[in-house]
């Protein structure tokens, strides 16, 4: 753990504020559920991700979603990319989703683009080497939470995504909400 040298007390309710600085680098944003640990006299907040609880489920997902489209496929949580398969899955595997595509997952609805349509394909991550040419996302929600994202995406010149491979990550999405609700 890492020291900020940020003190706060515990109000009568028990309740402690999270400085701004803390919450933006963090990514915490009102209403994000947390999980408490404990160990002897220290106590650890942690942003919890419903999606990543799922990890081995997720990562099947990702990686069935990826053998029967053709195409690379991901699933993340609000923060980060759980898991990848397919080719290009090192570079974003584990990594902090881009603004544009949380944009994306807070709208709740999927969101399609095609360099070759004149569309706007947005990163998966930040400062993602190799941008896609092609992608599909589809949010997942779960009782009208985001929780996070399908996606599928090309990287050849002029691909577009075809419409079974569209029907198989909106199933992916509604797979994965269901083991929520």
């Amino acid at each position: 753990m890492k020291a900020t040298g940020i003190v706060r007390r515990i109000d009568e309710l028990g309740r402690v504020v999270i400085p701004k600085e803390i919450r933006s680098t963090l990514r915490l944003k009102s209403g994000d559920p947390l999980e408490i640990y404990t160990e002897r006299d220290e106590l650890m907040l942690k942003k919890y991700s419903p999606i990543a609880s799922l990890g081995q489920f997720s990562s099947g997902t990702a990686k069935s979603l990826s053998d029967i489209s053709g195409y690379p496929a991901f699933i993340c949580d609000t923060d980060e990319v759980i898991c990848a398969s397919g080719a290009g899955r090192r570079e974003v595997a584990g990594r902090t989703i881009s603004k544009k595509l949380d944009d994306i997952l807070r709208g709740r609805k999927s969101y399609t683009a095609s360099l070759a349509d004149g569309g706007d394909v947005v990163p998966v991550t930040e400062g993602q080497a190799g941008a896609p040419t092609a992608q599909f996302i589809v949010p997942i929600v779960s009782g009208g939470d985001c929780l996070g994202g399908v996606a599928i995406l090309s990287f050849e010149e002029g691909a577009r995504i075809d419409a079974s491979a569209m029907q198989l990550a909106q199933l992916s999405a509604t797979i994965l909400a269901n083991q929520f609700e």
